[in-house]
């Protein structure tokens, strides 16, 4: 019998966040999980995070494979639990996929809203860029990190999740690359990952999205990014035969790696 992977079966995710006055916010998000990922973690038990796929990796952050979950209040829990953690308090990556939703950076002006009525939501977030799309068969990675522990700033972070991005490609044969001017990742002159932060007190939410096998019509309603005739492409239109969870454990692999690696800073 099939080991289960990530997002396969039904689990609920609890976030009870510690708010000033020892007020708390309780945050409930329908997730999946493998059945193999069924334990708690000691540091996610400590820092009121209750998630049976909560996995400290050697880095110290605490994984949470969170399946499908809407992304308005995926948003407000992530951005919670940032302004209520500690100096303390180990860091977090959310693994994902959202429903169809357009998300508005705070760079987004009208222009960028979607060019017609397609039925898809359309919401007003507080990370960095212009317009993206998110649906089924894309990978989200949602970065909550400390980067004063770390010891990086914004760009570095940016070109960390950028690389291993273009890693991940690289290893299945495809030459990537990221744009100084442009973040994101590129194959060729479409864009295949989009990335959006928010730091608070020196801390980052938000993170980076990467196309593995979806529809991507929803694009062709905006300028992806706020970049007008940009091209997207995605993983399976470029032979990657591999299964989302397979290849999202390889990007967690890498990112890890990546965030810990203290060479060639820029």
């Amino acid at each position: 019998m099939a080991r289960k992977l990530p997002f396969e079966s039904g689990l609920q995710f609890k976030v009870e966040l510690a708010k000033p006055h020892n007020e708390t916010v309780n945050e409930t998000i329908t997730h999946t999980a493998a059945s193999s990922d069924h334990r708690s973690s000691g540091d996610a038990q400590r820092m009121g995070v209750e998630s049976a796929s909560g996995v400290a990796n050697q880095s110290g952050a605490v994984i949470h494979r969170l399946g499908t979950v809407a992304y308005e209040p995926t948003w407000q829990a992530m951005k919670d639990w940032t302004m209520s953690r500690r100096p303390d308090t180990p860091d977090q990556i959310w693994l994902l996929q959202h429903p169809p939703v357009y998300t508005l950076g705070l760079a987004a002006r009208r222009a960028h809203l979607p060019k017609s009525e397609t039925g898809i939501p359309v919401i007003k977030s507080d990370r960095g860029g212009q317009i993206s799309y998110h649906g089924p068969g894309q990978i989200v990675l949602y970065t909550l990190l400390d980067l004063r522990r770390l010891g990086i700033g914004v760009r570095q972070l940016v070109r960390r999740l950028e690389q291993t991005v273009i890693d991940l490609l690289r290893h299945y044969g495809i030459d990537a690359n990221g744009r100084e001017a442009a973040p994101g990742v590129y194959v060729g002159d479409a864009k295949i990952a989009a990335l959006g932060l928010r730091i608070r007190n020196g801390c980052s939410y938000h993170g980076l999205s990467l196309n593995f096998d979806m529809d991507l019509t929803p694009f062709d309603n905006i300028d992806p990014c706020g970049y007008p005739g940009l091209r997207v492409t995605q993983l399976r239109d470029l032979g990657v035969t591999d299964s989302i969870d397979v290849l999202a454990e390889k990007f967690l692999d890498r990112l890890q790696s990546n965030l810990q690696d203290k060479t060639n800073e820029q």
